[in-house]
């Protein structure tokens, strides 16, 4: 408990208004705390073999330390036998004369012809490792690594006194020692000194929900007294106490083994805030129907965790979505996940046949359709139905149907060159802003640009990355605004380059940057990339409803149908216009346009007519963006929100539409 080592709290109860309850940290997860009922022990039919004894930890907890006195004024059990068992190859045995150097803590089963510990087993907790129990648990049976230099008994004590051994003869000695025990202690404080000690602790509870809320570190490199900054816990206290002289004088006065400020003391807090907010939880849930969404992540320490989130519908008829916490897991195999849900929800008593939704990413080990995640649990919950997020559906839809087309993906190679290479130094990146700043400048002159508060601003090029929502068309936007800085920069570069190398990879990327190919693909993703932003911006909105989301969907992919057939001519228009402008070789669109790459079957597979060439790029990208809309948005799941939206309890009269609901129980939940 916090504050067992000289705190004198009281009765602290939830009742109190600002009030914190101590959570007790359980030694045996199989025996519940709040158990009240448990069986007497009669402690003079204790069984004293250490090999058929039971473990401390299999007894309550609130019967542990009366056993434990039991067994440590009995003593160690030690039978006076004249001969032991033999055993091994050379016959050995345990040797009586060990019980003389070792007479406080040795003990010997005759049952399992093992030696055992006493301070260790009275003080045994069943988390520890395996290696960690050969003398409480499993006894011990090498006697030939008895005696002699390296005898293992006293590699077991320990030379430091914080071994383990040591720790457990200390604590029988604090157990049997009746005047310093914690109840009698706290019976001895007055009523001034546990409201200074609930003050004290009040200011701990304070500083790390601050924290916690405000997401900072606690913990500082150099914590010590005298280091000039001791981290953030430390310093915020240190605020406290310099405006607060009662808790400055309670906290200089503490006891040095109750400051409740340690990182031990920390987390027991940080702990009973997250049983707080898990218990409003689930009381928020109560029996309704719930929807999981679940993705995982590798953290600092190379550990895979889970995260969960759980989406309800509250008593107020509110849709609420909270966070319940992370779960380690081994690897991210489906079925690894699957048991890793079923045991968090199992532990909240929370029951799996009330799931009415999955939402996880794209990858095959969740969205698998045999195997993946929500294939796993639709067996268990047949109408936990698996909904993809939209936003993240459209940008891998985006991203897939990028990579479709060859010379589109010929263009993002020149692209992020062309980035690397002009943000690659801080020189570099100061060029590209006085060369953007000069140009606004001559444009604004030329009164080809407005004027106004947050307008002109002088950016950088932005890099295009596959997992950033909006990050492609912001590279394309940020490309075409600086398009003759980023030449200009380029030109100084090849020019000031004082090795082969550099200069070689500025003149490729100058070559590609001002290229008619380059251009015509930059306007035409710029111009899809457009339509489909929008829609990405909306589905990340949280206002957003199923209705609507949907309308989006399909207006998205009208649009972009819409300039599959019409947007030919302008798109055209625009890209001459933009290369007259920068002074860059515009195509003859009736030559004959020869692939540089590739392998050829004859000299006629690689020569066609350079507009049906550009004709068939334009119709290629925008074919594969609406093939991987129409795949990733499919039908099924499409129709189930559709009707879905029946319910919605907003506008609830004009929402609500019995043929829909007839048609989502016969389809969906028959």
């Amino acid at each position: 408990m916090i504050g067992t080592n000289g705190g004198g709290l009281g009765q602290w109860t939830t009742k109190n208004v600002e009030d914190v309850p101590i959570l007790p940290i359980s030694e045996n997860v199989d025996v519940p705390i709040f158990q009240t009922q448990f069986q007497r022990i009669d402690l003079d039919s204790l069984d004293y073999d250490p090999g058929t004894r039971k473990q401390i930890w299999e007894y309550h907890v609130n019967q542990r330390d009366e056993i434990r006195r039991a067994y440590i004024i009995k003593g160690p059990h030690q039978p006076p036998l004249k001969t032991f068992k033999k055993s091994g190859k050379h016959n050995r045995s345990f040797q009586a004369s060990w019980f003389e150097y070792n007479s406080t803590w040795l003990e010997y089963s005759p049952t399992t012809d093992a030696a055992y510990c006493l301070p260790c087993f009275v003080f045994h907790n069943s988390n520890e490792f395996v290696g960690q129990n050969t003398f409480t648990v499993g006894g011990f049976r090498n006697w030939k690594k008895v005696g002699g230099k390296d005898c293992y008994f006293q590699g077991y004590i320990g030379k430091d006194p914080n071994s383990a051994h040591r720790v457990a003869e200390q604590m029988c000695k604090d157990l049997m020692n009746q005047s310093q025990h914690l109840q009698r202690v706290v019976d001895h404080f007055t009523t001034k000194q546990i409201a200074n000690n609930r003050l004290q602790l009040k200011a701990s509870i304070f500083i790390v929900r601050y924290l916690a809320f405000q997401a900072i570190a606690f913990r500082g490199r150099d914590e010590s007294c005298s280091s000039l900054n001791r981290g953030n816990f430390f310093e915020a206290l240190g605020i406290v106490t310099f405006w607060n002289e009662k808790v400055a004088e309670i906290i200089e006065k503490a006891p040095k083994n109750a400051t409740y400020t340690s990182p031990r003391i920390q987390k027991e807090i940080l702990h009973v805030f997250s049983a707080k907010v898990k218990k409003a939880i689930r009381e928020e849930i109560g029996d309704a129907k719930f929807c999981i969404m679940v993705d995982e992540a590798r953290d600092e320490s190379m550990k895979e965790q889970m995260a969960v989130v759980f989406r309800y519908v509250d008593a107020e008829g509110f849709v609420k979505e909270r966070f319940f916490g992370l779960v380690h897991v081994v690897d991210t195999a489906a079925l690894t996940l699957k048991n890793g849900i079923y045991s968090l929800l199992s532990q909240h008593c929370l029951d799996i046949q009330n799931i009415r939704g999955q939402g996880y990413d794209g990858a095959s080990n969740m969205r698998g359709m045999w195997n993946g995640l929500q294939a796993l649990i639709l067996n268990d919950c047949p109408y936990a139905y698996y909904i993809h997020c939209f936003a993240h559906r459209l940008q891998l839809a985006l991203v897939k149907s990028l990579k479709q087309v060859v010379p589109i993906s010929h263009f993002f190679l020149t692209l992020l060159l062309v980035i690397k290479i002009v943000n690659a130094s801080c020189k570099r990146n100061e060029q590209l802003k006085v060369a953007n700043a000069n140009e606004i400048a001559r444009l604004i002159d030329l009164e080809e640009l407005e004027t106004g508060s947050g307008l002109n601003q002088i950016g950088t090029l932005q890099r295009p990355v596959e997992t950033r929502w909006s990050s492609h068309f912001r590279s394309f936007s940020s490309l075409l605004k600086m398009f003759t800085p980023t030449v200009e920069v380029l030109q100084n570069i090849i020019d000031d380059a004082i090795d082969g190398e550099h200069r070689a990879e500025a003149e490729s990327a100058y070559e590609g940057l001002t290229s008619f190919e380059f251009v015509f693909i930059l306007h035409l993703e710029k111009e899809t990339m457009e339509i489909t932003d929008k829609l990405c911006q909306a589905l990340q909105s949280q206002s957003q409803d199923i209705l609507n989301a949907m309308h989006l969907v399909s207006s998205t992919k009208s649009l972009i149908q819409k300039f599959r057939d019409d947007g030919w001519d302008g798109l055209l228009t625009t890209v001459i216009s933009f290369c007259e402008k920068h002074c860059i070789d515009v195509l003859d669109m009736n030559a004959r346009y020869v692939a540089r790459r590739g392998r050829a079957r004859n000299q006629q597979d690689n020569v066609t007519i350079e507009h049906h060439y550009r004709v068939n790029i334009f119709y290629a990208t925008i074919d594969s963006q609406l093939q991987e809309l129409n795949y990733r948005f499919d039908e099924d799941a499409m129709e189930l929100l559709r009707l879905s939206s029946a319910l919605e309890p907003r506008e609830a009269l004009k929402s609500f539409r019995s043929s829909d609901l007839c048609l989502l129980v016969k389809n969906f939940y028959s």
